[in-house]
């Protein structure tokens, strides 16, 4: 979308591009010119836009709101223009035609900042060095400068342009805005948040906090992330998954517990350790760990390879065959199903056939 602006006297050209005709945009392209020339015009007329005007009947007519809380807030009036009536904004229409034959024929641009910032070095440098039409002895630029102190001056702060929307944070730590989904940390899931988005960034704020920002994006489907959020999630995971490796194993062999303190005083790696004593609770029965165990802190040792060699010496002592690897889930539920063995007494008769040879002898002699 182009936004354009032109004093009506000196023919002053405020030119910018943006995405979208959405309100937002409309906004920005006020504020921008209004910063631009450090001033504004007491009157803005308007073609019947919808961002201007949502309806008419006759002379009756109703502005948008949130175009009227702008004109408030620069005080000045916003008119409509009349319908059928080209010359009420033919002053437009020409400048815009102006800069399609003299901005954009023949140019070539990366994206759109590229574009914005060579719109305004051509507002400031060709556009404003053309002859006034009210004037030709004078220059657009001059003619500004004698307009200038018509116009009315700015007030203290901008008006806010930034979007704001009511978001839900869901199970996981991401929220989506402008069909994109921007990361935010894990303990902020599952609860509201509120979005705010200017043209560069997206802030995420919860309780008046901002809790996230990140360089917005314009594209569809995309998944922005802070590679902070993406590690803290990973360290939460983690520790989560040793918590419950650690709970049960203390259900399974209470002497773990001390095993892993000692563990950790000598600088073993919780992690590992755990996974290994569960791996050796996977091959072994639980009674057989805790012995195991027992025996090796007896020793005042706290290895899982220590806690392996009392439990292959306990296994030959037995005469057992070695245990065989069984990959089970991890998931704590699935473990405690238990299935009811079917009866088997049905299936008697097919193995059981000796009295049925008898008998069959019987009849053949």
């Amino acid at each position: 979308m182009a936004f354009v602006v032109v004093l009506s006297w000196s023919r002053r050209i405020f030119l910018r591009f943006y995405l979208n005709q959405r309100m937002d945009n409309f906004l920005r392209g006020h504020v921008a010119a209004f910063t631009q020339w450090n001033a504004l015009p007491r009157i803005l007329l308007y073609d019947n836009l919808k961002s201007a005007v949502l309806e008419r009947q006759g002379d009756t007519i109703r502005f948008h709101p949130t175009l009227l809380e702008l004109s408030a807030h620069y005080r000045f009036e916003p008119r409509p223009c009349a319908p059928y009536r080209g010359n009420e904004k033919g002053r437009v229409e020409r400048a815009i035609r102006y800069i399609r034959d003299n901005f954009f024929a023949g140019r070539q641009w990366t994206d759109l900042d590229v574009l914005n910032a060579e719109a305004k070095l051509w507002c400031e440098t060709t556009a404003s060095e053309r002859r006034c039409p009210e004037d030709p002895d004078m220059s657009v630029a001059e003619a500004f400068e004698q307009e200038r102190p018509a116009l009315i001056g700015l007030p203290d702060n901008p008006f806010p342009t930034h979007e704001r929307v009511e978001a839900r944070i869901g199970k996981t730590p991401y929220v989506r805005f402008d069909l994109n989904d921007y990361s935010v940390p894990h303990t902020a899931v599952r609860r509201g948040a509120t979005v705010t988005a200017t043209l560069k960034t997206v802030a995420v704020l919860q309780d008046g906090l901002e809790i996230a920002r990140h360089q917005r994006t314009f594209g569809k489907g995309e998944q922005i992330e802070n590679p902070e959020h993406v590690a803290a999630l990973i360290e939460r995971k983690r520790q989560a998954r040793h918590h419950r490796g650690q709970d049960r194993l203390a259900k399974a062999a209470p002497s773990s517990v001390a095993f892993l303190s000692k563990a950790i005083e000598r600088g073993h790696r919780l992690g590992s350790t755990i996974t290994e004593l569960e791996n050796l609770l996977d091959q072994y029965h639980a009674s057989e760990l805790e012995a195991a165990l027992a025996e090796v802190l007896d020793h005042d040792a706290a290895h899982p390879q220590s806690v392996q060699q009392v439990l292959e010496r306990r296994r030959e002592t037995r005469n057992e065959p070695p245990p065989l690897a069984m990959p089970l889930t991890r998931h704590e539920q699935l473990r405690q199903l238990s299935m009811r063995p079917a009866s088997l007494a049905g299936y008697a008769h097919f193995t059981d056939t000796s009295a049925d040879k008898e008998e069959q002898n019987d009849d053949n002699s």
